[in-house]
């Protein structure tokens, strides 16, 4: 696997106004917790790659929760614990957990989020938790909708794996400034059941044979308007490592708990001084 050099595509995100060493020294780390296991991933690698690519991007100290289980119900620890995220400043869902169907279990990993817990989730995390018939249009409100209406966008499944043209829709985001179109190697692009009100689209994916769909957005999820972002991208080693992907996820962190600015750069000692 070749991981791209950091910062190849999103100069912002090392711009001079990341702050000084000193300055990051000054400001503890977000606290991040990674969530990984389950079906059809090679998560044992990109946990690694995640945790660091995002610690050499963003002033973060990413704590990982992974199980070798690749079933669809991964026996993941913060199940039947409701507090699991107790001390983090955000959250990333990369699990694949499709069978974990339970209502019960499904509120205990929402409620930190209800709480105002942000959140991140990443590629298979959109196919988790799929309480009710998940390929029927949820009702907002019902118990099939719990798990959507926090992502901001509901998905049933994806086609074969072939590159994807991933166009940003909103370059005006602090996420996507200076962003530019990307194609990525083979991957699966997640289809578009419905997209919520709640939820804002940043860029499309189009590929052979499919039609396009939403694959980054962002999401305001309840009461508290909790800040999520999202990609349905990231199946393959050699996306998750590509650096294009990895300041992705980096400024989604920032975005999500408020520690970015208008103009797309880290607030004071969250970033990290170009080397």
């Amino acid at each position: 696997m070749k991981v791209l050099s950091r910062f190849s595509i999103v100069p912002l995100l090392c711009a001079a106004a990341f702050t000084s060493a000193a300055s990051a020294q000054q400001v503890k780390p977000l606290k991040v917790m990674l969530i990984t296991g389950g079906c059809c991933h090679d998560y044992k690698t990109q946990t690694e790659i995640l945790k660091k690519g995002l610690e050499e991007r963003i002033n973060v100290q990413v704590t990982q929760v992974h199980v070798d289980d690749g079933s669809t119900a991964p026996k993941l620890p913060i199940y039947g614990n409701p507090d699991y995220a107790e001390g983090y400043d955000l959250v990333i869902h990369d699990e694949c957990a499709a069978d974990i169907k339970d209502e019960e279990v499904v509120k205990g990993v929402l409620k930190p989020h209800i709480d105002g817990i942000p959140a991140v989730n990443l590629h298979c995390a959109m196919h988790s938790y799929r309480v009710g018939d998940h390929t029927k249009k949820a009702k907002e409100g019902s118990k099939d909708a719990l798990w959507f209406e926090f992502l901001g966008l509901q998905s049933s499944g994806h086609g074969p794996q072939k590159p994807i043209e991933i166009k940003y829709e909103d370059k005006s985001h602090p996420t996507t400034k200076g962003a530019a179109d990307w194609t990525t190697v083979n991957e699966e692009l997640y289809n578009n059941v419905q997209v919520f009100d709640s939820a804002h689209t940043l860029a499309t994916g189009k590929q052979e044979g499919a039609k396009d769909a939403v694959v980054i957005w962002t999401n305001l999820y309840g009461k508290k308007k909790t800040r999520v972002f999202s990609t349905t991208i990231g199946h393959n080693n050699d996306t998750v490592g590509d650096a294009r992907y990895l300041d992705l996820v980096a400024k989604g962190v920032l975005w999500a708990t408020d520690k970015m600015d208008a103009g797309g750069r880290p607030k004071p000692g969250f970033g990290r001084p170009k080397k």
